[in-house]
């Protein structure tokens, strides 16, 4: 590189043995040996060379982009204010060609000019509350989400938008939905399955389309808004209490379970598919760490209870198979958790479909010695639910009837198959 007096983020043409590359100059990642370069094509796809093959490097372009001002916009008055509120995900966010990562859109400004689409919808008002990976989401941190939520609404904001990483975006999206009684707008999570810096990149039409719904005046609840199906331009909003991410990298990779979609937007139109309920809006932002879903697998030694029992866990989900079992080896280690206290609720493995645990055997033993079967409840729901009754102080038979209780409409009727 000091040779061809190349930096990173310029554009190069690299001719090599093997034939010519033109991209932007990336840094290697933390792992990469020192043998590589790295370059991304235009394509978006990063390719790395190695050195010992390459016979030249042009430059065909500076590129300083993180040094490049923000272009100044006159703010439209009059619109709709927005609560924007970063929580560390690559939605809204910045390439950084220095590192190779993205850093979040400080400011309105940063978001204006990464998507000027945005200024002439809504009055944006941004707070970057959290820098963290949705991987390392607590109910701590759901807490203070919920709280700024509230807030905003309380304060006149006519909806929320909530930048998340899309890992455990289903888990924050029910926490809120159980944190917030009767929002008096909508509050929409958004997350990008593809950074910013790729042409397939879904972060710009997601935050479009939230941002369009966030100021609808008639939408109220708690949704998390990405790609329907594999259309470009077809944007789902799924209620935060029934949605799951049920694939890896796939733009549409969440899905509304045993329902559609709430709410449809393409391009300008916003097609609303339900009522929204009204009430007053309350905050009950309190979660408790002690409750844990465990997933059920065979072989599984049934002492796995009795080690949540001494951690001091009291509420205990499990992700049973099929209609909602588990070896016949851990029954006796339950009907102790049970008599101790501790609340177990059985939800299924299957993504589709309602534990109904009267029909084998298996079943009815778990409901002798005390499992409670949680219907339709997704099992990353049922384990915030949890969480949340326990931040609200509930405790044994109360904990019990209200997690059998549908809330925020989480629990649908069980639905026979076709």
């Amino acid at each position: 590189m000091e040779r061809y007096g190349v930096g990173m983020g310029d554009l190069v043409l690299i001719a090599t043995k093997g034939g010519a590359f033109e991209g932007i100059l990336m840094p290697r990642y933390e792992f990469a040996d020192e043998e590589h370069i790295v370059v991304k094509l235009k394509n978006g796809y990063n390719v790395g060379i190695r050195v010992e093959e390459v016979d030249s490097i042009k430059v065909l372009e500076r590129h300083e982009i993180w040094r490049k001002e923000r272009p100044e916009f006159e703010r439209v008055t009059g619109l709709p204010k927005v609560k924007l509120i970063g929580t560390g995900g690559t939605i809204a966010s910045r390439v950084d060609y220095r590192t190779g990562g993205v850093s979040p859109a400080m400011t309105a400004e940063d978001l204006y000019a990464l998507v000027p689409e945005l200024k002439e919808l809504a009055d944006l008002s941004v707070e970057n509350l959290l820098n963290v990976y949705s991987e390392n989401m607590t109910p701590s941190l759901w807490s203070r989400i919920a709280t700024e939520a509230y807030n905003a609404l309380k304060g006149g904001f006519s909806g929320v938008v909530i930048a998340h990483g899309t890992d455990t975006m289903h888990f924050t999206s029910a926490a809120l939905s159980f944190a917030i009684e009767n929002p008096t707008g909508p509050i929409i999570l958004v997350g990008a399955q593809r950074s910013s810096d790729r042409p397939s990149s879904d972060a710009a039409t997601n935050l479009i389309a939230a941002v369009r719904v966030a100021i609808h005046p008639e939408v109220r609840g708690v949704f998390l808004s990405m790609h329907y199906g594999l259309d470009d331009d077809l944007i789902a909003l799924h209620r935060g209490i029934r949605v799951r991410k049920n694939h890896t990298s796939r733009r549409d990779a969440f899905e509304s379970i045993d329902e559609e979609p709430a709410i449809l937007v393409r391009g300008d139109r916003v097609l609303l598919r339900r009522t929204f309920p009204k009430g007053e809006m309350k905050l009950h932002a309190e979660f408790s760490d002690q409750a844990f879903l465990l997933k059920f697998f065979p072989g599984m030694e049934p002492e796995i209870v009795d080690y949540l029992v001494e951690r001091g866990y009291e509420a205990i989900i499990i992700e049973g198979t099929g209609l909602g079992h588990v070896s016949s080896a851990m029954i006796p280690k339950l009907e102790e958790a049970v008599e101790k206290g501790v609340f177990v609720g059985m939800v299924s493995q299957c993504i589709w479909g309602s534990v109904r645990m009267t029909v084998y055997e298996t079943g009815r033993e778990l409901l002798r010695v005390g499992v409670v079967p949680l219907e339709g409840v997704t099992p990353e729901t049922a384990f915030v639910k949890a969480s949340w009754l326990l931040g609200q102080g509930l405790k044994g038979t109360d904990l019990a009837e209200a997690m059998k209780t549908d809330l925020r409409g989480e629990v649908l009727e069980r639905r026979l198959s076709i």
